[in-house]
């Protein structure tokens, strides 16, 4: 870094150029990825509510300083004006971040201002405990204990150098907290202390109380909203509450490096107002069924449910529907039937352009954003996909036209089409395009392929042998037995010798037979 400001000399870079190529060209101020709460602070004590009209040499970023501000009314720290709070000043005086100083303060009212203090020196300070071994230890509660004095579990190697110097921040926190006025709703009484250490931690990061997702999984919800998880085996993932103190950021998934189990008697205690009843009502992905309970919350935490009795039966169809529609329609009973009725209308909807063109849309898509048009009538009860299979599909498919509708329907997109040979063929639609598979001997005397929608489109032959396999595809069924048919014969009339195979088919007599009946 010298070479060159004092005297001549040589630098040297110890990376590659294609490193150096993709370096930024100076690092980013410290406000564009610092925590923003003791900003967000000092601004609200300083009587400033819209920090854009201050003059920064670099801006603070709109959305961290948007999520300090509602981190600090979490805290307590400030009104819903964005004023500052007579506790918020308090906790700028005592010159922590604010979710210390929240917690330091909060433990004098209820008479733990002492533990209070050790928990925030511990937390400003480096970690005491060496890592010696591949896992990270996660208690919070055994640091509290090495500074305490209590001893540690063996394999734990705590730094005594460390732990002097915390209990010095320690000790001038306390001096500091003495110079404030005390507070006149001190209780005076201490939780009891098996808890009391959780319960402070929770009030200094109210959005990190953890549930359990599974028992025992190591995988946690935070109040806040995020999923957090201890990346190794370890003792604290057997608590269903926890606190995590000190965990990843931006990560959607955070990993906890630093946790302690939560009382949840002292949680509802003491955060009792934080805590709200709700009804919920929704879809179960995992049981594939519609909920309906009763829940208190804490956050985005479900703390304790019941459930839901007489629940309103709009709302438990509206969740109803929302699960078909995540399970898609194949959860619904289509039969062969049904499913051709859908081919049929999709081939109408399709080519019925000169028409009025007012066939419904029955793709995948369309269905499921009008099902509360066509299938919602007929769900009356349904609370399972299960149950799914009882419904009258059929009746509520049918809703989609009037019976001068599906009449039209036959008209335009038969069924089945009747061949020389007098057999009814039904036609196949899946492809989008008609399709008749009928064999090559019932054909005899059809001058062309038959036609439908209005004579405008013709179907498809896919001609058969005696034996049901495909000889012959086409739409020209005139060009065939001019062009095709012949070559055709021959084969035909070797594997088949018994088979009635004549010279001119477009004058012969169709059959469903070997030869046809005498006439």
């Amino acid at each position: 870094g010298r070479a060159g400001r004092t005297a001549n000399g040589a630098c040297y870079r110890l990376w590659s150029e294609s490193s150096h190529e993709s370096l930024a060209r100076h690092s980013p101020p410290e406000i564009a990825e610092a925590d923003l709460a003791p900003l967000a602070l000092e601004l609200a004590c300083w009587g400033s509510t819209d920090a854009s009209s201050l003059a920064w040499l670099d801006p603070p970023p709109t959305v961290p300083l948007a999520q300090a501000m509602d981190e600090l009314s979490r805290l307590e720290a400030i009104d819903d004006s964005g004023r500052p709070t007579a506790i918020g000043r308090q906790m700028a005086e005592l010159g922590l971040h604010p979710r210390l100083a929240h917690m330091v303060l909060r433990g004098r009212e209820i008479g733990v201002q002492h533990l209070a203090c050790e928990i925030a020196a511990l937390l400003s300070e480096r970690d005491p405990v060496r890592l010696t071994g591949p896992a990270r230890n996660t208690d919070l509660q055994l640091r509290i204990d090495a500074l305490q004095g209590l001893g540690t579990p063996a394999g734990v190697d705590v730094s005594l150098p460390s732990l002097e110097r915390i209990r010095r921040v320690q000790r001038q926190m306390e001096r500091r907290l003495a110079r404030l006025p005390a507070p006149a709703s001190a209780t005076g009484a201490a939780p009891p202390e098996p808890g009391a250490a959780g319960l402070l931690v929770a009030m200094a990061y109210p959005d990190r109380i953890g549930k359990a997702r599974k028992p025992g999984s190591g995988r946690y919800l935070l109040s806040g909203g995020r999923g957090a998880v201890f990346r190794q085996a370890t003792d604290m993932s057997k608590h269903e509450h926890i606190v995590a103190a000190v965990l990843d950021r931006g990560t959607p998934e955070a990993q906890i490096h630093l946790a302690i189990p939560l009382d949840a008697r002292l949680a509802e205690k003491y955060f009792a107002s934080a805590f709200e009843n709700r009804e919920e009502i929704g879809w179960d992905a995992r049981e594939e069924c519609v909920y309906a309970r009763r829940v208190r919350g804490l956050g985005k935490l479900s703390w304790s449910e019941t459930r839901l009795r007489n629940p309103p039966e709009e709302r438990m169809l509206e969740a109803m529907l929302q699960g078909i529609r995540s399970l898609g329609l194949a959860s619904l009973p289509w039969s062969a039937e049904l499913t051709r009725r859908r081919e049929r209308l999709a081939f109408a909807r399709a080519q019925d352009a000169a028409g009025s063109n007012d066939w419904p849309d029955t793709s995948d898509e369309a269905l499921l954003n009008s099902l509360e048009t066509w299938l919602a009538p007929w769900l009356n009860g349904i609370t399972r996909r299960k149950q799914l299979d009882g419904i009258e599909l059929k009746t509520a498919f049918d809703s989609l036209l009037d019976w001068s509708g599906w009449k039209r329907l036959d008209q335009f997109a038969p069924t089945h089409v009747t061949v020389p040979s007098g057999s009814r063929i039904r036609v196949d639609y899946s492809t989008g395009m008609p399709k008749l598979s009928v064999r090559l001997q019932e054909v005899f005397g059809l001058m062309d392929s038959p036609r439908i929608a209005d004579g405008r489109v013709s179907v498809t032959m896919e001609l058969l042998s005696p034996a049901q396999r495909p000889i012959q595809l086409t739409r020209d069924l005139a060009s065939f037995w001019k062009r095709g048919y012949t070559e055709v014969r021959k084969e035909l009339k070797g594997r088949y010798p018994k088979h009635y195979w004549p010279e001119d088919p477009e004058n012969a007599v169709a059959t469903r037979r070997v030869r046809p009946a005498a006439r």
